[in-house]
Parts: structure tokens; sequence; C-alpha cells
């Protein structure tokens, strides 16, 4: 049988390569981004309620009505934006599921998409699959800033989208105020969605703020916004997240959302609109996770590694141009293999695989496995 792929040339994401690879040499890993300690317990036996009186039928497509009643005051109360619960706000099967669909929803064959690299893996083959064009950006260490004059050489009158991710994963920086300005420029007058990938929004440090797109009237009316319970609430493995938008967008991302899935884990999602009734449940998160930062960066003060603190989002980039001339693959795997440390390397994440001897770690952690694994980094070497 012969098999025409779609996507002939896509290799395997390297977070299963690297976590794999971990597995395999009992490495400890801090390469794919999971916490490795649980959720509150007041949250599992909110689900265990729910599940346990019959809540496990489908929803409405939307999503579970006070949820969305919940977030449509969230947004409120953190935006200053006034979103309609059933017509603006829809859950999701997780924030990867969410991003497909809008991508899909909107990207025609040969429309471009420009994205903010390096890029969350999962953006680039949703756009191909749609048969989009994918238009790079580049941000670069140590600052990691987008030059709005540059991206501005980008736009062509086929562009369709533009994908930004604040915080920012992998490098950790943010978008402030000046760049979502820079934005509303660029757009004015144009047909360009944006698609914003808000998933980290609660995890910003050193007294920055996070500035979402819904922050901006102007842009509202073009946007998306994208975000996920299993980062906020420490349940990656639910798969929950949800995306808002003004009617008109939410209309035409429901044609494709009523296909993939239709509806969302029905019980769970009563769980977190009972469970978000608490603001403190995200409003500390900046805290709880800034500590943990914190901590990983003074054990490894002394390391080898070049590192400048991550602004947001539970990652921390590291130079290690001071430990060997490899290529960051290459030093990610012998990290691993060696020094029993699993990270990212950041080159998978750029089109071109721009290699600037830089890795990823992600510190959503316990204290113990941070402080065992800043141990192992500390006796890496610097070159002679």
């Amino acid at each position: 049988m012969n098999i025409k792929s779609k996507l002939p040339n896509l290799p395997t994401t390297i977070f299963s390569v690297m976590s794999r690879l971990a597995e395999k040499h009992q490495a400890i890993n801090l390469s794919q981004g999971f916490p490795n300690f649980g959720c509150d317990p007041k949250l599992t036996s909110l689900v265990a309620h729910y599940v346990q009186n019959g809540f496990n039928q489908y929803c409405p497509m939307s999503g579970v009505p006070a949820l969305n009643t919940r977030l449509a005051q969230k947004v409120k109360a953190l935006y200053n934006a006034d979103y309609d619960p059933q017509t603006e706000i829809n859950i999701t099967s997780g924030a990867t599921q969410a991003i497909f669909s809008a991508i899909h929803a909107f990207v025609h064959a040969g429309d471009e998409v420009i994205v903010v690299e390096p890029a969350y893996d999962c953006y680039q083959p949703s756009i191909k699959l749609a048969g989009g064009i994918v238009v790079p950006y580049q941000i670069k260490a140590p600052d990691w800033k987008i030059d709005w004059e540059a991206f501005a050489k980008l736009i062509t009158p086929k562009t369709r989208m533009i994908m930004i991710n604040t915080p920012h994963n992998p490098t950790g920086s943010i978008l402030d105020k000046s760049d979502f300005e820079a934005l509303e420029q660029l757009v004015e007058g144009t047909d360009i969605l944006i698609l914003s990938d808000e998933v980290y929004e609660h995890l910003v440090f050193d007294g920055h703020r996070h500035y979402s797109i819904l922050d901006f009237p102007t842009l509202r009316s073009r946007s998306m916004a994208i975000y996920s319970f299993g980062k906020s609430l420490h349940v990656t493995g639910w798969k929950l997240g949800y995306i808002i938008a003004d009617a008109a967008i939410m209309h035409e991302f429901r044609k494709v959302h009523q296909f993939d899935v239709f509806s969302s884990n029905t019980p769970m999602q009563y769980a977190i609109a009972d469970y978000l009734e608490n603001k403190d449940t995200y409003l500390n998160l900046s805290g709880f996770f800034q500590k943990k930062r914190d901590f990983f960066l003074d054990k490894i003060k002394d390391s080898a590694f070049k590192i400048k603190p991550s602004s947001g989002a539970y990652f921390q980039v590291a130079d290690f141009s001071n430990i060997s001339d490899e290529p960051d693959l290459v030093f990610a795997k012998r990290m691993t293999k060696e020094y029993g440390v699993a990270t990212i390397p950041i080159s998978g994440l750029y089109t071109n695989g721009l290699d600037n001897k830089i890795v990823r770690f992600c510190f959503a952690k316990t204290d113990e496995t941070l402080a065992a694994a800043a141990d192992l980094i500390n006796q890496i070497p610097a070159k002679k």
C-alpha cells in the first residue's frame, strides 16, 4: 500500500525524543514541560464528587455553562474585557487542540502565517496541514525581543495570521505593553488575525505583569486568546484548555471544533468551575513558580552555564557555549547520558535549526528534584 504522507519531513517531536532518552538512561527529566508534583487535593475531590454524582455525559459544545461564566468573570477582572460566556468562550481538549482548530478554521491553502520562533512545536505542523505557509520570525538570546520594524517586513498581502506566545515557551521571555502597541499599528486596516498563546498567563516574575491580547480593545476583534488549565492547575494530563474570541471569530472556530472533539471532559469542567471560585488558585501561581525558579538558579549559580533569569513560564534557558562547541542536540543527548539530566535543545524549535548553544530546563519540579538535578549540572566542566 502506497501511503503519501502529508508531513513527509516531520521528525518525532524533540520533547518525545528527550523524554525517551531520559527514561532510557534514568536521567532527571527537566526536558518536557510538566510538573512532577500533584495538584490540590481539593480539586481532585471535586472531580470525584462530580464523577460519583453522574456528571459523566456530553456537555454543551461550548463547555459547561458554569465554567464559561466563571472564565468570563475572570477575564473581566484581569483584563477589563467583556466576553459573552456562551458565544465567545469555548472549552477545549487542551490548548494544543484549540491552536489546531483555530488554525484550521481560518488558514486556507497558500495563506501565510507569521510565527515567532523558537516556537512550541505544534504550530508549524498545524499550519502545514491546513495548506498554509509558515513565515518564521526569529528572536534570539540573550534578550529574546521582537524588532517590530524587521517583523513588519514579513507582512504581505498573503498574511492571514500572526501567532504570538507570552509568556514564551521555550525562552521564558514576555511581551510588554509596547510590543502590543507595535502590533496594533502593524495590523491596523488589515484582515490579519492574531492567535495569542497565553497558556502561562499566571506565571510572570519579578513584579512584571502579564499583558494579554485581551488588554487591548483594538486587537480583540481580530484575536483569539488560548489558555490551559493543565498549566495553571498542575494537571497537564487532563488536557483541558479554552479559547476566547469575539463571536464572529468563535462562530468559525466552532465549525472545526465540533468535528475535532465536539465537547471536552464534563466532570472535570464542573470541578474546575467550583475550584476557580477561589481566585488565589491562580493569582498565587507567579509567586509559587518564582520561588522554584530562584531555588533552581541559586543551586546552579556556580555552574559553567551562562544564565539570564526567566521572566515567565516555568522554563529557564541556559547558554552552554562555555562548556562545549557541540551542536545543541548532541550536547543535550550527551548531558542526558553522561550527567543524568535531560533538557531541550532550542535548535529543534527553529524552522532552520538555528543553534545558539542554548538548552531549556523545566523547573516545574519538586525542590528535591531540582536540587538533585543541580548537583549533576554543577559537575559539568567548562571547556579548557
